[in-house]
């Protein structure tokens, strides 16, 4: 087992959301689904994602969620980075709490770090994000909100 941990960094205020609540379920996942590979959490504002989005995907937008796996095949995951300013609209918009919406956010990004692509893989990352979203009872994530 790696020395590493699975950590949550916060570089945004984050009104309604548990940042303990946050981590628990950020270890979580990294004992549920990505069977003990750690990954990093970056929840920060809209224009750092803007910002991250431009340098390393040469899309100038900011987006709700980023991924960026790591190169190693054991070990360290990688980054995801969450747009919290994304997570609270979008939470009103879907009708459930900051917290919720980070957690549906947090599985997709981690999912990504693991390989899977929802634009490519004929619909292998959709199933995976279903069934981890029935076992963390979570409403419809990202990949069934486009699709419907």
């Amino acid at each position: 087992m790696s020395s590493e941990q699975t950590t949550l960094l916060f570089h945004s205020a984050t009104p309604g959301l548990s940042r303990r609540l946050a981590q628990a379920f950020a270890k979580r996942l990294e004992s549920e689904v990505t069977q003990g590979r750690p990954f990093t959490c970056l929840i920060t504002h809209g224009a750092e994602l803007r910002r991250l989005n431009c340098h390393f995907l040469q899309k100038d937008f900011a987006t709700d969620v980023l991924s960026f796996p790591s190169r190693q095949t054991l070990g360290f995951l990688g980054d995801v980075a969450i747009s919290f300013e994304h997570a609270r609209r979008q939470a009103g918009e879907y009708g459930h709490t900051v917290e919720t919406e980070i957690k549906i956010l947090m599985l997709h990004g981690v999912l990504h770090l693991l390989g899977m692509d929802h634009e490519t893989d004929r619909g292998q990352m959709a199933r995976a994000e279903g069934k981890w979203r029935a076992v963390f009872g979570l409403p419809r994530g990202l990949i069934a909100r486009v699709k419907s």
